[in-house]
């Protein structure tokens, strides 16, 4: 068993980790980063699959993320538009393919007129909140206590119009059904990216991508912290006191004056801590899950859909893929597309064979596509739900009534214990921008807190 000393341990090496050591390295503060991986990067995970690289994980950059576009002029990294150029589809309840532009789906006169008020009614509500400080709007409670579904249910009776809102928060961000979570959560996470309308323009959240790939980030940051980067090294115990902490992962002990957890909040109780934490960090920690949510990736011999005039963006809240678009690469003759296949639906389809469930998934994508998309080169499906160190994707929110009650407290430190990801962010919440911020704010408290 290694012993060794450093100022901070930070437990987690994806972009809030990595980004918090190398800021602290950087202003003399000594760290040791301990991943459970072989790999760095987290939920961020660029890959070679069957001579394909995949974005395993997070990967899209949209223009209002600060932190992340900062962090990537400082690494050098460079970005690429995603493919939009031409007609986009949705398929209706009644199963009718469509084409169409804008940010509005195509769909019945009285219908769009609910869609256009209700999104209009979100921003407005969203524009009260304060990402940062959620619970403190004056009605937290009251939006805590009702589910996004129910809200829904007494805004309007058009369930066209209810089930594609409930679109661009539950499967599309939350990666739950709009039943499990709260209309302050679903307010949450509009306000993060800005507004509500901000989530609907899938040409501004889903902005560009990284050439090198969204992975390219924590490998950059990981270089400036240099070998005190630790792979295979799962955390098992914490013990903690006034003098600091001892961090006791499988091969390795490193006594600290600071840890940072810097993971999801589904993972806490995987780690013995010595003294237990307190209750009011147990009973939060409860109304805290991940969501669920598989990315499937495509890769053809070419992007035939442009040949049609299609961007390749495609939405439907009754396919078992609710949207999928152009996911192909910086310079790749081949064409990629990714699909996404939430809640429920991921439920149900891992209940098939492999087999038939890439058998459903690609019907799915050829109701949109047309039979072309049947017969791809690679498939790939990125289930995040059993991988053993994320448990679901893409993040951890709350459950009704969680976010008033306990929010104010996921960020508080406990003794020398500090906690930050992406999942407790308030701007980027869920977002590799999110995790940027949370790393920069931990490193800059541990600064002051150490006199660096």
């Amino acid at each position: 068993m290694t012993e060794i000393t450093r100022d901070v341990v930070i437990v987690g090496a994806g972009p809030t980790g990595l980004r918090a050591a190398a800021d602290l390295t950087a202003r003399g503060v000594t760290v040791a980063v301990l991943e459970a991986r072989d790999r760095v990067g987290g939920r961020t995970w660029t890959d070679d699959v069957d001579g394909a690289m995949l974005e395993i994980g997070g990967q899209w950059v949209s223009p209002d993320q600060e932190a992340l576009l900062e962090t990537l002029d400082e690494l050098g990294l460079e970005t690429f538009a995603r493919y939009r150029e031409g007609d986009s589809l949705y398929i209706s309840k009644a199963g009718e393919l469509t084409r169409f532009t804008g940010d509005i789906f195509p769909v019945a006169p009285e219908t769009e007129a609910e869609l256009v008020r209700l999104i209009s009614t979100l921003d407005a509500l969203t524009a009260e909140l304060d990402p940062e400080r959620p619970w403190a709007h004056p009605r937290a409670e009251e939006l805590d206590r009702i589910s996004f579904e129910a809200w829904l249910a007494a805004e309007t009776d058009d369930q066209e119009a209810r089930d594609n809102i409930a679109l661009y928060i539950g499967p599309a961000m939350l990666t739950k059904p709009a039943h499990a979570f709260s209309t302050l959560q679903a307010m949450l996470m509009a306000a993060s990216a800005g507004s509500f309308s901000n989530l609907v323009d899938a040409d501004f959240i889903l902005d560009k991508r990284i050439v090198q790939g969204m992975q390219a980030v924590s490998h950059g940051l990981a270089e400036r912290v240099g070998d005190d980067v630790h792979l295979g090294q799962p955390v098992r115990r914490i013990e903690h006191g006034a003098d600091g902490v001892v961090v006791t992962s499988d091969g390795m002990t490193v006594r600290a004056k600071r840890v940072v957890l810097a993971h999801a909040p589904v993972l806490y109780n995987r780690i013995t801590f010595d003294p237990p934490l307190p209750r009011r960090q147990h009973q939060m920690h409860q109304h805290l899950s991940m969501g669920f949510v598989i990315k499937v990736h495509a890769v053809y011999d070419r992007p035939f859909w442009r040949e049609d005039g299609l961007s390749g963006t495609v939405f439907s809240p009754y396919q078992i893929c609710h949207e999928a678009y152009d996911n192909t690469n910086h310079g790749d003759d081949r064409g990629t597309l990714v699909g996404f296949v939430s809640d429920h639906h991921a439920d149900g389809v891992f209940e098939l064979s492999a087999e038939e469930r890439r058998e459903r998934i690609l019907d799915s994508l050829a109701a949109y596509y047309g039979p072309q998309a049947k017969d791809p080169i690679v498939y790939y499906e990125s289930d995040w739900g059993a991988e053993e160190w994320t448990r679901g994707a893409y993040a951890a929110s709350f459950d009704l009534g969680g976010l008033h009650r306990y929010g104010a407290d996921v960020r508080t430190p406990v003794g020398p214990i500090h906690f930050a990801c992406s999942d407790i962010a308030g701007a980027g919440f869920q977002h590799v921008d999110g995790a940027i911020r949370m790393g920069r704010l931990t490193a800059n408290t541990l600064i002051a807190e150490l006199g660096a």
